[in-house]
């Protein structure tokens, strides 16, 4: 089958899986090229309107994309919306592969993509594996939050668990989704690293509004023994996305040092 050609609109992390592209949303940042292309907004808030009018035969994005009225009007406008999913989970990736590779007439690089990201998660898991022979495994608490301010911990079912299992941590949150912290969950966890993802700060900046905002953090032994690392925070956008496998090398990295030649 050839490629299958023509306008589309790609939404989220799909729109960094090889669409045929002529716009993005505000998610969608990387690879660095789609920064050039126009934007059309938020994906949970879309427009019908904006969409519509670049004429598009194809809208694709995550199962995230919305509102769903908006969706409504689009297909009742004759596009064909896709939607993938955005589950964190290998499986949840393989068939958004396999079904944008049907989309775009291109199965067997969707195949090759697919083999190469199972062949750098294995390549992860012996480096976890050999580290694990002299390190323990390390409690670790993932942050995101807003210019330092009121951060969320990342629990179960989400990117940034998986994230955390797949580089060799030990996440100690136990709730599902993202719930924000109390004082007295941060002095009884006691995280040995902590990774933080800022979604409006980065570098040095980001790192001193989160200890400015919540100063707590600075009795923590991530904190004290310097073990409290960045992550960009579009990585965990719209599940498990193509930058994943080199996040979670250095990551991992952190994690047990050391072993980065390894």
């Amino acid at each position: 089958m050839g490629q299958r050609r023509g306008r589309a609109v790609g939404v989220g992390q799909c729109a960094g899986r090889r669409v045929e592209t002529g716009r993005r949303d505000t998610t969608s940042q990387h690879p660095e090229s789609l920064k050039a292309l126009p934007s059309i907004g938020y994906q949970r808030q879309l427009s019908a309107e904006g969409i519509l009018s670049l004429r598009p035969q194809i809208l694709v994005g995550t199962e995230e994309m919305g509102p769903p009225p908006v969706l409504s009007q689009i297909r009742n406008a004759g596009v064909q919306v896709e939607l993938f999913s955005a589950q964190p989970d290998l499986s949840a990736l393989q068939e958004n592969l396999q079904h944008l590779g049907k989309l775009l007439g291109t199965e067997a690089q969707a195949a090759q993509l697919l083999q190469t990201y199972q062949q750098q998660l294995e390549q992860q898991k012996v480096r976890v594996t050999q580290a694990q022979l002299t390190q323990k495994s390390p409690g670790v608490l993932l942050l995101v939050g807003h210019a330092g301010g009121k951060p969320l911990i990342a629990g179960k079912d989400t990117a940034a668990d998986w994230l955390l299992r797949q580089a060799g941590g030990h996440n100690l949150a136990t709730h599902t989704g993202y719930k924000p912290f109390s004082v007295e969950s941060l002095v009884s966890l006691d995280p040995e690293v902590l990774v933080f993802a800022d979604r409006a700060l980065t570098g040095d900046a980001a790192r001193a509004a989160l200890f400015k905002e919540n100063p707590i953090l600075s009795s923590t032994r991530a904190a004290k023994e310097g073990r409290v690392m960045e992550l960009d925070p579009t990585l965990l956008v719209g599940g498990l996305g193509p930058r994943l496998p080199d996040a979670l090398k250095k990551i991992g990295d952190g994690f047990y040092p050391g072993t980065a030649a390894q």
